[in-house]
Order: structure tokens, then C-alpha cells, then sequence
């Protein structure tokens, strides 16, 4: 058999989870949010390009980084169609997501900053703790942990 031949011949999902030390439940899970894609044979069963191996190593590579599925996706879908990224393209989706943990580390800066003295101490005094919310005054400013969401943005 011809070795380009085989080289080009789909990839099972099993050896697609073998390969990039995912489950088959995660490519699965993957296709289903939209990141990869799959063909089906003529049992219906799922066929993997092989550049899907890069695209699954980048997506865990960026979800090591900290970033989500959703942002993987929104810098993915703008690889025009292309099933993998090529260095041209790895250097703007990691100058993006550099950006991005740039500033994720100064908000949990400013976050452990703010928090080590309530935290630090243990008693959660509501005399001193920064996220005391007496009679729920700041239901005016929003909803959800509003102390702490304004604090990361700020």
C-alpha cells in the first residue's frame, strides 16, 4: 500500500483519543460544541482529517492556559474554514489569549490583594470582611457578587 495513501486515510475517533490522550467522550463533547468535526463512514461511524490531531492539541494546550471553551471557539471559527491552525495563525490566536491572561492575572491580583485580609485572618468579621452585604444594600449596584465583579474590572 501506498504510503501517502495512508497517511490520508480518516482517523477513528479511538485512535484520534489514543493519539492526542483525550477520551472519546471529550472528542465527542468537542464536536458537539463546535470545535472539530467528524465525517461518517458508511456504517455511521465517526472519521477524523488528521489535522484534527493539531486542533485537539491546541485546544487542550489553551485550555492548560486557562482559556475557555467558548474563547477557543470564537478564535477558532476565525481560521476561515481551515481544520488546523498554521504558525501564522498560532501566533495571532496566542498573542489574543496572551492578552487575554494578562489581564485575568491582574484581576486575580487585585482579587487576592483585596481579599488576604478578610480571608487571611479566618473570622469573617462583618465589621471588617469587604464582601459583608448589610440588609442587601448592594442590590442597587446588580446582581451576583457585584463587590468582586466590579473589583476585577476596575
Amino acid at each position: 500500500m501506498d504510503n501517502k495513501l495512508v497517511r490520508e486515510d480518516p482517523l477513528t475517533v479511538g485512535s484520534v483519543a489514543k493519539r492526542c490522550a483525550v477520551k472519546v467522550s471529550t472528542l465527542h463533547f468537542y464536536e458537539s460544541k463546535g470545535l472539530i468535526k467528524s465525517t461518517r463512514n458508511i456504517g455511521n461511524q465517526r472519521r477524523y482529517n488528521r489535522q484534527v490531531l493539531r486542533r485537539v492539541s491546541l485546544i487542550k494546550a489553551a485550555q492548560k492556559m486557562g482559556i475557555t471553551l467558548s474563547e477557543i471557539k470564537e478564535q477558532l471559527d476565525t481560521l476561515n474554514g481551515k481544520t488546523a491552525p498554521n504558525q501564522e495563525d498560532w501566533q495571532r490566536l496566542s498573542m489574543h489569549w496572551k492578552d487575554s491572561l494578562n489581564e485575568r492575572i491582574q484581576s486575580m491580583q487585585k482579587l487576592r490583594d483585596y481579599l488576604s485580609g478578610c480571608i487571611g485572618c479566618g473570622c469573617l468579621s462583618m465589621d471588617a470582611c469587604p464582601l459583608y452585604n448589610e440588609n442587601d444594600k448592594l442590590a442597587t449596584i446588580g446582581n451576583g457578587a457585584v463587590l468582586i465583579d466590579n473589583l476585577a474590572v476596575k
